[in-house]
């Protein structure tokens, strides 16, 4: 697995150990990439040496180490395995287009479509129910083709309701469908619903003001099942309904449960409602064993087979490179019907003697892209359950310990406030969100934290406040060693 051709990227991705002195890029390293920048684009071009050379002594320095340091925390970025390093050199190498199947032109959908089903099996999904998806770029993408399959599906419903013969927003269109059941729209119900979320809403014509919280008074992270109710009973839209699985700041879940998730597909059941997961991170906590360690945190995603779609993100917690997300559906021909690739002959698949594999193309957005699911097929193959639980494990052990120091330090407040130490651990995932009790501090927490360059961490808000999130994603964590460099970098900030 780690030849040559490994070493060699490997060296490049390390860029000669400087991600050693610094998790961000120097101020110098910056402004040398940005003045190497060209102006105008030459006529004869450049040899691809002094390309490669510019590249790598100009550009590269200029990188943050996101993927590469351990205690990069700002986005939910994983790093990359050597095995996902490994498949991805291979993907670009040979730059196979994975959209369309044909089973005697290339391999490549084969490994697609057992790589989603290896990634069920790392979830514990059934395949039976399971087994239809795709690969998309991220959780946006996933989003974007969950909430696309939900407005169909209500809307079919609707129609069925009505005795209505045009059903099908993907041949009719959105205007044509809701002006024939005598609806004025279509809903997403959620709970801190994720950015993406809300950006699909806006790019599929449901309107980012039809995401709405239905959330819990005195808790914005649970559904009040009563509102919750009363919007599905609308007669005048229809809805989606959206489950947070890793709420985006504190890592937490929407339900505790398969009772919880159980009374909310009741709710969907009886109003004609869409089940989704936005579970970019949160689903992979079922990934963890039953020990009562993480028992808190495998239930947020416990029941989350009765729902109807699911998003993942391959890029966080699987640690494979940008861009990679996945999206499961409970329907197997409903995305068919969003995205099929109507009128284009020459892209569809023969009569074949192997698997019965959809072409990509007609239940996702794009009609072309890259193979981006051999480095999640290489990854899961290398590390197995086991690997990826003890990934986990050391993750949402460095996010426990680092919370209990937080708790315990005069200068800061963990987040969500707990009544207790042992609460805010025992609902710790692998988020940390916390603020500074001086409030001059706080407004520039995020800053002073990221100017030691020995970690990065991510400003937001909570509770209308400025706070900051530490999120733990890489898979070369290491509690002991990075527990002491976050805690050491707090206290110095705080003094």
């Amino acid at each position: 697995m780690e030849g040559q051709t490994i070493q060699n990227l490997w060296q490049v991705a390390q860029g000669s150990g400087r991600w050693e002195s610094g998790v961000l890029p120097s101020s110098e390293n910056l402004a040398k990439a940005r003045a190497s920048l060209p102006t105008t684009l030459s006529d004869a071009g450049n040899s691809l040496e002094s390309i490669q050379r510019h590249i790598l002594d100009d550009i590269v320095p200029a990188f943050n180490g996101g993927s590469i340091s351990p205690n990069y925390y700002g986005f939910v970025t994983g790093g990359t395995t050597p095995a996902a390093l490994f498949a991805d050199h291979v993907v670009s190498t040979y730059d196979q287009n994975v959209q369309v199947h044909l089973a005697n032109h290339s391999i490549v959908t084969d490994v697609e479509y057992n790589a989603l089903g290896l990634l069920l099996d790392l979830f514990n999904l059934p395949r039976t129910t399971w087994h239809n998806g795709t690969f998309t770029t991220g959780a946006t993408g996933s989003n974007i083709i969950g909430l696309a399959c939900g407005r169909e599906f209500v809307l079919q419903k609707a129609a069925e309701r009505a005795g209505s013969q045009i059903t099908s927003v993907g041949e009719h269109g959105l205007f044509e469908v809701l002006h024939a059941l005598g609806l004025s729209g279509v809903q997403v119900l959620s709970t801190l619903p994720h950015s993406s979320l809300v950006k699909a809403a806006g790019v599929l014509g449901i309107g980012r003001a039809n995401v709405r919280n239905v959330c819990q008074a005195d808790d914005p992270l649970r559904f009040d099942l009563e509102q919750l109710e009363k919007e599905l009973s609308r007669v005048d839209k229809v809805s989606i309904v959206a489950i947070s699985c890793g709420e985006v700041n504190t890592g937490r879940f929407a339900t505790s449960g398969i009772e919880q998730l159980g009374q909310i597909r009741r709710l969907c059941d009886k109003y004609g409602a869409w089940l989704h997961a936005d579970g970019a991170f949160g689903i992979f906590s079922r990934v963890l064993d039953d020990s009562p360690e993480f028992s808190t945190i495998k239930k947020g995603s416990e029941g989350i087979e009765l729902l109807d779609s699911i998003t993942g993100d391959g890029h966080k917690l699987l640690n494979v490179p940008y861009d990679c997300g996945f999206f499961f559906c409970r329907h197997p021909d409903l995305a068919i019907n969003v995205f099929q690739n109507a009128n284009a002959a020459y892209l569809s698949a023969g009569a074949t003697d192997g698997p019965s594999i959809p072409s990509p193309l007609n239940i996702g957005i794009e009609n072309s892209r890259r193979f981006r699911a051999l480095p999640v097929y290489a990854s899961l193959l290398c590390y197995g359950k086991d690997g990826y639980r003890d990934m986990l494990q050391r993750q949402i052990r460095l996010a426990r310990a680092i919370n209990e120091w937080i708790y315990d330090h005069p200068a800061y407040t963990a987040l969500p406030e707990a009544t207790s130490k042992t609460e805010l651990v025992d609902q710790t995932f692998m988020s940390v969100l916390f603020r500074a009790n001086d409030e001059s501090l706080n407004r520039d927490l995020a800053n002073k934290i990221n100017e030691t360059s020995r970690m990065f961490v991510s400003g937001t808000s909570w509770a209308g406040a400025p706070a900051c999130r530490i999120a733990i994603s890489n898979w070369r964590v290491d509690v002991e060693r990075d527990v002491k460099l976050v805690t050491d970098v707090l206290a110095k900030v705080a003094l």
